[in-house]
């Protein structure tokens, strides 16, 4: 069993022609389960901000304007993926099992990424010998 997981959010965009990530936040979590409950957390924290409820008395008026039907709605399949107890259940079993996850969702300008993986995992990858190729 993993004890300890790293998880990341980074929001990707391009910028001058190039990939630019931009982090969006870091935890250490000491439990699979807080692992997870961070993972939601974050995923939720993301969706309110690019879908906040209108009625929210800090939002100017007309600065929230709808989207093209065409443009995924981000918001919503990070919300569908809180609320997904099978998903959750599998992003546990992967954890567990010492392999990295990966919850990516995109808009037509930004790429949102969910990233968890065990410490141990990645401290038995230092273990093993790096492959070194000649090149010239």
């Amino acid at each position: 069993m993993h004890d300890e997981f790293l998880c990341h959010v980074t929001a990707y965009g391009t910028c001058e022609g190039k990939r630019i990530g931009v982090p969006l936040g870091s935890y250490r979590a000491p439990t699979l389960a807080l692992a997870l409950w961070w993972l939601r957390d974050r995923a939720s924290w993301i969706a309110e901000r690019l879908d906040p409820h209108p009625e929210v008395s800090r939002i100017p008026p007309s600065a929230l304007v709808p989207v093209a039907p065409t443009v995924p709605d981000v918001p919503a399949v990070l919300r569908a993926w809180c609320a997904d107890d099978a998903q959750q259940e599998l992003v546990a079993d992967e954890l567990a099992a010492g392999r990295l996850i990966r919850i990516a969702t995109s808009d037509d300008t930004t790429e949102y990424e969910l990233l968890a993986e065990s410490v141990d995992a990645l401290r038995m990858q230092r273990t093993i010998p790096a492959l070194v190729v000649s090149v010239g």
